[in-house]
């Protein structure tokens, strides 16, 4: 029978201090039967919720476990296990269902949450060396058997020394996590916020499945304040090109031989078609529609139809952001999912109108290059696929040559993506509704409205036109 007693006294908070008078700590003392118990602190408010939760037990007249002091109810329910060996079981348990990028994301989360995670300095590994060894070979399901032998030390060390599961419930240890996973290496400021929405969105996952291994007994990150520095998702004007400079940017890509001619029609996609770089290195016969030629008995060939009604329809069922090879599960630089970003499996987007200018666009296109085996317009030169790489140099290049100094110098077009930016602002301030813009682009009405509102230049001229008219009645 488990020795328990009611009589329980709990005394006042003790302030422990140094020579110099300074507080040191703060001691909750309290005596179950005859024995006393004590429990240091470092802040007074931890000793004060302590105190306070062992008073109200006292008062519920619970039953005190007289060999450890806490009343019964607070009996140990959790599983120990450290914070490393629990985030090899979380990365485990995600990466068959994850894309690679998010494969990739949840490495870097653990990797940082583990560095917030250390219970020693002692013999620890170099920064550079222990980040690699985390990210690249312990959260990396597929790579972590392939570790160097230098690799396999560090990781020795860390799993010696991290910090159980359970120390995350302390609040301040939580916030340091946090601040750990959403701050940038490079220069200490906090990230964007959509990165920070999606790292604490894997964070509170994992301590998710911490509770269903029974390492916490509940959540700690739910319901928690925390206060990021807000950063701003919206779209910067300055990057938005007009369609003068978005038709000299096409025509510095088709004038770089060998590869410029075969992209035209890809960055086109993103600027009158609004698809993100992912999306567009996915087109094929299968997902464009054009229409038909026009046979021309006079000339007795076949022409295209007339620019005005030569409207074509894109869908978007694939996609395939770049990511290292390491992520993914063939070891290709592209990771081939058979869904749009925040849609169904199989499920697909469109149609999307596909203006003449981009029509024709395609048109020459095909006739230049056909199509691979598979069906996909864009391949690289000797790949399948269009690498990352090709696609990024041809488009610094052609920045430097379409724009001024000090255009090259703003971040006007600086990102193939920033094409994608211009097409749903234009299409937004050539008043087609936001409705219709957002089924389009595969995002959710909140997040255009939130990502495009500095874009609408239309709306502006507008409102400052019809003030004009009421001054001037």
């Amino acid at each position: 029978m488990q020795n328990i007693s009611y009589d329980v006294r709990v005394y006042e908070i003790e302030t422990r201090k140094n020579a110099q008078g300074k507080p040191t700590s703060y001691r909750v003392n309290w005596k179950v039967a005859r024995d006393l118990f004590h429990e240091p602190f470092k802040r007074k408010a931890q000793a004060d919720s302590f105190r306070s939760e062992l008073k109200t037990a006292a008062n519920k007249a619970e039953p005190f476990d007289v060999t450890t002091g806490r009343p019964v109810s607070w009996a140990k329910t959790t599983v120990t296990m450290s914070w490393y060996d629990f985030a090899v079981a979380y990365v485990d348990r995600k990466w068959k269902d994850a894309s690679a990028k998010h494969r990739a994301d949840i490495a870097r989360v653990m990797m940082l949450s583990t560095l917030a995670m250390l219970s020693s300095e002692k013999g620890k590994p170099e920064d550079a060396l222990l980040r690699r060894s985390l990210t690249r070979y312990a959260y990396n399901t597929k790579e972590r058997d392939q570790a160097p032998e230098n690799v396999k030390a560090a990781l020795v060390w860390v799993s010696s020394n991290t910090k159980n599961v359970e120390s995350i419930a302390d609040v301040d240890l939580l916030q340091t996590v946090l601040d750990q996973i959403t701050t940038r290496a490079r220069d200490g400021k906090r990230a964007a916020s959509v990165t920070v929405k999606k790292y604490r969105g894997i964070l509170h996952n994992a301590l998710e499945f911490a509770v269903i291994k029974k390492a916490l007994a509940t959540n700690p990150l739910t319901g928690l304040k925390w206060v990021s520095v807000k950063t701003s998702s919206e779209v910067d004007r300055r990057s938005v090109v007009n369609p003068a400079q978005g038709r000299a940017l096409l025509a510095a890509v088709k004038a770089q031989e060998p590869s410029g001619p075969r992209l035209v029609a890809l960055f086109g996609a993103m600027l009158y078609c609004g698809l993100r770089p992912e999306e567009a290195v996915e087109i094929s016969t299968d997902t464009l529609v054009l229409q038909p030629r026009i046979w021309n008995p006079e000339t007795q060939s076949l022409e295209d139809p007339p620019e005005d009604e030569d409207w074509g329809e894109l869908y978007v069922g694939s996609v395939s952001p770049e990511v290292a090879r390491e992520w993914t599960d063939d070891g290709e630089t592209r990771d081939r999912r058979e869904m749009p970003k925040h849609r169904a499996q199989g499920e697909t987007r469109g149609p999307i109108p596909v203006p003449p200018v981009q029509s024709r666009l395609f048109r020459e296109h095909l006739d230049l290059f056909g199509v691979g085996k598979d069906g996909r317009l864009f391949r690289g030169i000797r790949a399948e696929h269009v690498p990352g790489s090709t696609i990024r140099k041809v488009w610094g290049r052609a920045r430097a040559k379409a724009l001024t100094p000090k255009e090259l110098a703003s971040p006007l077009a600086k990102r193939p993506y920033d094409l994608r930016h211009t097409c749903l602002s234009t299409q937004l301030n050539a008043g087609v509704s936001a409705k219709q813009v957002a089924e389009w682009a595969g995002n959710s009405m909140e997040v255009l409205n939130k990502t495009y509102a500095k874009c609408l230049v239309g709306d502006a001229i507008t409102a400052r036109r019809r003030i004009l008219e009421v001054l001037r009645s």
